[in-house]
């Protein structure tokens, strides 16, 4: 394994271009993009396949430079009023491998300045996969107790999201878990430092937050019927 992948220079590179988000610039610094951002993440993205595989067999760690786990660099502005055309962060998606089939938890690699985190889980559901989500919470209380609700979690892990302010219809609002039933998004992360981030700990790191959270993702998976 690589063990070092991001340094300041990544950062720098990050925070450069927040200030010079266009073509013109970003043309100008591809190939310092690629050196100090893509290819270094790629990877540790192919470093993460054996520790992954460990964690789940069934989620997979794809290297490929497009089409793979890592995030296009590019921003979709075609709905959007902020017409800036590139990503200051860098993410990576290590999915399920039928996630292109059904919605799927997936596990979580954000890189920025000061905003490094791991996680997981589901970001936005579309509403029959949170009704099922809700739905096994409430029929099956322990389990999700037991991944979330433990001291470890909750002192390392924050969810992600905003949840309703009511409890969700058809749904008892005296359940043990309503605070749950009330998420519009079942994702958690964990932040790390920006030191650890451009140190040879990150991969163990994440290796560890991925391990730590797969009680959730697991959960989620058994609710959708997918394999953990």
């Amino acid at each position: 394994m690589a063990g070092h992948y991001f340094t300041a220079a990544t950062f720098r590179f990050q925070r450069d271009l927040a200030k010079n988000n266009n073509r013109a610039w970003f043309a100008a610094n591809r190939t310092r993009y690629e050196d100090v951002l893509r290819d270094p993440f790629l990877r540790l993205i192919e470093d993460m396949q054996a520790p992954l595989a460990k964690i789940s067999a069934h989620y997979r760690a794809d290297p490929r430079p497009s089409g793979g786990s890592l995030f296009r660099i590019h921003r979709d502005t075609r709905f959007r009023n902020d017409k800036t055309p590139y990503k200051t962060w860098a993410g990576a998606r290590f999915g399920h491998e039928r996630r292109r089939e059904v919605a799927a938890p997936s596990f979580y690699l954000h890189i920025q300045p000061r905003d490094c985190f791991a996680g997981g889980g589901l970001w936005h559901p579309e509403p029959p996969t949170l009704k099922k989500i809700r739905e096994f919470l409430a029929d099956n209380p322990a389990a999700w107790k037991k991944a979330v609700h433990g001291k470890p979690f909750r002192e390392r892990f924050e969810f992600w999201g905003e949840a309703l302010s009511r409890p969700p219809r058809g749904f008892d609002p005296q359940h043990e878990l309503i605070e749950d039933l009330k998420r519009r998004n079942f994702a958690a992360g964990a932040a790390i430092p920006d030191a650890i981030a451009t140190s040879d700990e990150l991969l163990p790191a994440v290796v560890d937050t991925f391990k730590r959270i797969a009680p959730m993702i697991d959960y989620l998976c058994a609710a959708l019927e997918l394999e953990f």
